[in-house]
């Protein structure tokens, strides 16, 4: 069974919002392929169960309207959210109470951020119209949840051995530099396209990310700080260019 490799955050947000629209409806047409995003340094097999089983579940006859598929992607995204919460407490019990510390405050924005997330994702979608729409939506639900999951499996893989070096400040690393102009780039774009009643919610969205990235920046190193600013400039770019459209 061939691997899949998948990029780091940062060649995700390189890939443009064009691209993953491509792939994503690709997927669609194939009712076969998996609505896959990259994760932080992960390499996950094809075959992981989750997958394999939201594949099956696209690639049904009796699930092949739009409905249909965005029930086999909720049945994975919660799926997935079962996984986070079994890595998430098998990770607590291995670690010593200080990193079990950051661990907890970094769980918990990331599910204040999700829970931004969801109310920025209904703004948006709220302005488009076709079925693409709605099984983007789905898709970018599912994803966060997955990759959430990725990273605490990755950690708990890690945990017996030495922390990662914490990152340097963001404004003596380039490629973090970089990256957070792309992200306050599109953040403009994003809200100027925004419906202005909409907009106070993108800031909330944006203000729990925020707080995410700091609670988890000293549980990663410069790569994976990257990985996370990453996948957050593809996001806001692809919301950019969703909104609004029919």
């Amino acid at each position: 069974m061939q691997r899949v490799k998948f990029p780091s955050g940062v060649d995700r947000w390189r890939c443009g919002a064009g691209a993953w629209a491509f792939a994503l409806a690709a997927g669609i047409a194939a009712l076969g392929g998996a609505f896959i995003s990259p994760a932080a340094h992960a390499e996950v097999a094809a075959a992981d169960p989750i997958d394999a089983s939201m594949r099956a579940c696209l690639a049904r006859a009796d699930m092949s309207t739009t409905m249909g598929q965005v029930q086999c992607m909720d049945n994975a995204r919660i799926a997935w959210k079962a996984a986070v919460d079994s890595a998430y407490q098998q990770l607590l019990s291995k670690l010593p109470s200080a990193r079990r510390r950051l661990w907890q405050k970094s769980q918990s924005s990331w599910l204040s951020s999700r829970d931004a997330e969801q109310q920025l994702l209904d703004a948006v979608f709220a302005t488009t119209r076709g079925s693409m729409y709605v099984l983007s939506e789905a898709d970018m639900q599912l994803q966060p949840v997955r990759d959430r999951a990725l990273v605490l499996r990755s950690a708990l893989a890690t945990a017996s051995g030495p922390p990662p070096r914490p990152p340097r400040a963001c404004k003596a690393d380039a490629h973090c530099e970089h990256a957070m102009f792309d992200l306050n780039r599109y953040y403009r774009v994003l809200n100027t396209k925004m419906p202005a009643r909409s907009r106070p919610t993108l800031v909330r969205a944006q203000r729990a990310w925020s707080a995410y990235l700091t609670a988890s920046t000293p549980l990663v190193d410069e790569r994976g700080r990257i990985d996370i600013i990453g996948a957050r400039v593809a996001t806001i770019k692809r919301l950019s260019e969703t909104v609004g459209n029919d």
